[in-house]
């Protein structure tokens, strides 16, 4: 083999190798959820979850991988396999960021869950995280936009307890979004706080030729102010990855 040659060949393995290892040590984000978190189709547009513009915030020694998908449930994510396809690239000093409720919560849902079953399945994601020498974090639903005589309503109380209750008992870093968000809507009050979602006129947006009027999922900004929710709320936690939130250069 011409010595050129060889080296070259040698020089392209050496750096194929060094790469490979880079990319090992990059901590990788999670996102695991239903749509309030779900990166949208093009066709979506302008509903956005949190998670989309959750990566903003993080250097770019941080990879969100966002795994989150509309109507998902812990058990539904489950069941079709989108949990293990995370685990086969989860390693240590990577985390996993777990919302579910909103879906789990609904009795009339196919991927509704009891109580109970919510509860071990929560506490499963944990253990299988922990398995890998990740870090699980749970977080709790983002409230819907539910006024009754200007008070906002909490939807998600039973599961959002199950939640904070399943953190306790397993020593799990927790965001609780329910609270937080309710606060915001709050203070935004009922006609405000609708900037914050997918309201639309009819013929405003080709998408939505008809209007839509949707309490549950964000368009951009609101999007933006719940991922600002949550990462001001990771920056109070005692772990090394708030050390790594910062604007991307």
């Amino acid at each position: 083999m011409n010595k050129n040659l060889k080296i070259l060949l040698l020089s392209i393995f050496a750096f194929v190798l060094f790469s490979a290892y880079q990319q090992d040590k990059t901590i990788t984000i999670y996102l695991v959820g239903d749509s309030t978190m779900a990166d949208k189709d093009s066709t979506k547009y302008p509903e956005n979850g949190w998670g989309t513009p959750f990566k903003w915030f993080f250097s770019k020694d941080i990879k969100i991988e966002n795994h989150a998908k509309n109507g998902k449930s812990t058990k539904s994510f489950l069941n079709e396999g989108r949990w293990n396809k995370i685990k086969e690239t989860l390693k240590e000093g990577d985390y996993v960021f777990i919302q579910f409720g909103h879906n789990d919560e609904i009795p009339t849902k196919k991927s509704a869950t009891t109580p109970e079953e919510f509860e071990a399945n929560l506490t499963l994601y944990i253990s299988e995280t922990r398995a890998l020498k990740a870090t699980p974090i749970l977080l709790t639903s983002v409230s819907r936009r539910s006024f009754e005589n200007d008070l906002l309503i909490d939807t998600h109380k039973e599961y959002a307890n199950i939640t904070r209750e399943v953190a306790k008992a397993t020593n799990t870093s927790l965001i609780d979004v329910t609270t937080s968000s309710m606060q915001l809507l709050n203070q935004l009050g009922p006609e405000r706080s609708k900037d914050l979602f997918l309201h639309l006129e009819p013929l405003q947006n080709p998408n939505y030729p008809k209007g839509v009027v949707d309490n549950t999922h964000f368009n951009e900004f609101g999007a933006r102010r719940i991922a600002e929710l949550v990462v001001n709320e990771l920056k109070m936690l005692d772990i090394p990855l708030k050390e790594f939130i910062g604007y991307k250069q």
